[in-house]
Order: C-alpha cells, then structure tokens, then sequence
C-alpha cells in the first residue's frame, strides 16, 4: 500500500494530493485544447473540471491493481498548480506499475515533468516496491517521448494505429524502467 503522508518536494516543485480549492488551474490545464491534445478527452468546461477535481481528491492511495495516486504539481516559486502526475498499480502480484503527467502550456520545455516523473518512478520502485513501471503516449506527443528518454525509460514498444481516439486512429508507444535499472542509475 502507498500513500503520500507529506508533500514531495523537488527543486521547483511541490507534489501533493489535489484540493478542492484546485478547481480553477485544474480547468486551466484541461480546458486547454493544447493539453487535450494526446488526451482521451475533449478540453473540458468548469462543470467537467469540478468532476474531475472530485475523482482526484479521493485518489490519494493505491492499495490493490488498478488505484490510481493523482498528485498535483505545484511550482514553487509561484504557488501554481502547472501539472499533475499519475502513479497507477497495474500489476500487484507482477510489481508492475505506469506513470503519466499533464503540464499546462505555458510551462511545458522547462524540464519540470522531468523533475516531477523522477519523484514518481522513485515513489514507485522505493516506496510501493515495483519491479516495472512504464509509460505510455501518443507517437505524436514528442515532448511526453522527450520525458521518458531524459528519465532513462527504454523504448518497448510501437503500436500502429492502436487506439482510435477523437475519429482518429493514433500509435503509441510504451517505454518502461526496471527497478534495477532505476537502482543503477542512482
């Protein structure tokens, strides 16, 4: 089982559960056409944001295959809610796990996903005790590749035309990060 009992800090950011006082930059980022992009979801309304703010607020602990820990992603220097990171358990019995995260636009190329996903897979293969955590994304989402390749990820695999989404049939491609892999490079 895991649960984020205190905030994690990194140099500029602040990973913590979401709050409900979260509503406005969670609408921010995922009204964002730019955002929705390489998302299962149209660029939401504030109704649609303020259901999705409930569903975070209760994803604060990953206990059997499937929990979901959602945490938001606040820069320090501003106290702005910019992204949002995802640490779900795919595989008890396996130790398998994935990892994703959203940035609003106006941060995106800063390195701060980078930054943020290094504390995930940490919280990952430490903390929950993970063998494999990958992360999937869209083959047209070049910055959300440049992400897994900086956190030393592997490339698996390239699925063509995997997923139809929007009307579109989209690839993907799925990286990973073994514990040892993680261990060695520390």
């Amino acid at each position: 089982m895991l649960e984020l009992s205190n905030p994690i800090q990194t140099a500029r950011l602040t990973l913590r559960p979401y709050e409900m006082g979260d509503l406005t930059a969670l609408h921010e980022m995922f009204g964002h056409e730019d955002v929705c992009r390489y998302l299962p979801w149209e660029p939401m309304d504030l109704d649609q944001a303020r259901a999705k703010l409930e569903q975070r607020v209760r994803q604060t602990r990953i206990e059997t295959d499937g929990d979901p820990l959602l945490l938001a992603a606040v820069e320090s220097e501003t106290g702005r809610v910019v992204g949002e990171f995802m640490l779900v358990l795919t595989s008890a019995k396996d130790r398998q796990g994935e990892i994703g995260w959203s940035f609003h636009p106006d941060v995106q190329g800063r390195g701060l996903a980078t930054e943020g996903a290094r504390e995930i897979l940490r919280l990952g293969f430490e903390d929950l005790g993970l063998h494999r955590i990958a992360a999937q994304s869209d083959q047209r989402n070049v910055a959300s590749l440049r992400v897994m390749e900086h956190l030393g990820m592997r490339r698996e695999a390239q699925f063509v035309d995997a997923e139809l989404v929007k009307g579109e049939w989209i690839g993907e491609i799925v990286s990973a990060m073994l514990e040892s892999e993680w261990r060695a490079a520390r």
